[in-house]
This record gives structure tokens, sequence and C-alpha cells, in this order.
């Protein structure tokens, strides 16, 4: 089983590669995370790297969050996008740039704006809707507001700055077969894909019909 599961993930991560349209690449993510679970639950840990917890990147080293500083949150700002980068307005005035915290992770933000008139503010955004590459982000501070820049790990457009979860969430038990999981992504991968997409998956489909692979996701190698 657990050779099946790593030709699985295989072929999945193969289709991540060439998918397109944001919701069909959420549903693989979401699928190769199931697979990964299973094949950690059946002992197969020597062939699954842990992966490592993201180290946040932080700047301003030397100015230390106190506990009992209090932050009025920020819940009002906008943004907009190109291919790589997102850019968040903050409409604030009077913050020097000397007196910004900042913690960049590949999935958050959280920026601190130290006495601004008095007071402190915090922009966070605890699940970002994409990953960002933490070191190439930046703060800009001009007369009437602020420009939070990140830069998006892959290109692409957004639908939105929050991380939603998927309506569509497969099942996962310890008796669960890995196989139902990927005829039911490979249905919604089809109705959701674009004209290629449809036509590699109807493809796979045939041929497994015929005989010719084992199964849909092996007939596509």
């Amino acid at each position: 089983m657990a050779d099946d599961l790593s030709l699985d993930l295989e072929e999945l991560r193969h289709l991540q590669s060439v998918a397109k349209r944001p919701r069909v690449v959420s549903l693989i993510c979401s699928e190769i995370r199931n697979l990964e679970k299973v094949k950690f639950q059946t002992n197969d840990v020597a062939s699954v790297a842990p992966i490592p917890s993201p180290v946040p990147v932080s700047t301003n080293p030397k100015m230390a969050t106190e506990p009992a500083l209090k932050y009025t949150t920020l819940g009002s700002f906008s943004w907009d996008q190109d291919t790589d980068k997102v850019k968040i307005y903050v409409f604030l005035e009077g913050v020097n740039q000397e007196k910004i915290q900042t913690e960049f992770s590949p999935m958050s933000i959280d920026v601190k704006f130290h006495d601004v008139q008095g007071k402190n503010y915090r922009c966070a955004i605890p699940k970002l809707n994409k990953e960002i590459v933490p070191e190439k982000c930046k703060v800009l501070v001009k007369p009437t507001k602020v420009i939070i820049t990140l830069v998006k790990a892959s290109k692409g457009n957004w639908l939105d700055l929050h991380f939603k979860e998927d309506k569509i969430k497969p099942s996962l038990d310890k008796e669960r077969d890995p196989m139902a999981g990927i005829m039911d992504l490979m249905k919604n991968m089809y109705e959701e894909g674009d004209d290629e997409m449809k036509k590699t998956i109807a493809k796979a489909w045939t041929d497994a019909r015929s005989g010719k692979a084992a199964d849909p996701m092996k007939s596509y190698r």
C-alpha cells in the first residue's frame, strides 16, 4: 500500500504542476495533504521527510514586544495585486518608519505600529490566501498611509487576501480507501478544469476502462 500511495502522490504532484485554475490547484493540494497523512499513519515515516515549521522573518530585533502594550487592531484596509505582488494599504497618519515592528511568515503577516499619536496599532492576517516570500516583503510609510508589499511565492491571481476553507473536504479516517478520494478529486478536477485538463482526465478514464492502465491516475503517466 505504501508503494501505491507514493505513486499516487507522485501523480497528484504532477497534476498540481500543470493545473491552472485556483480551485483545481486547491483541490489537488488538499488531496496531497490527505494522502500524506494516510502514508504517515501506515508508519511509512522513512519515505516522508518531516516538514520543518517555517521560522518567521522579523525586523527591528532590538524592539522587544512588551506584554503590557495594548494594540488597536486595524480591521479596515484596502489591497490590490499584480501577478507577482500584493499591496495592502493601511490609511494611518503619523507613522514613524523606525517604530514599526514586522513579522512575516510564508502564510501570515503581523505588522505593529508603535507610538502613533500616542497609540499602538496592529495589522495582522493570521492565514493568508496563499504563500508569500517573507524575506522579500516590505513596509513603506507615506504621509497619509502605509503600504505593505507582499511578494507572492508563485505568480498568479489571488481570489481573496484571507485563506478560506474549501467547501469540498474529502473525508479522512484510518480505514479510508485512498483511491476513493482520488476518484472524487478527478471528478472535481474535470468539472472545474480547463479544456486541456478535461481532455487529459477523459483520456485517463478511457485508458483505464480499456485496460491500458491499472487506474485513472497511473494512465496519465
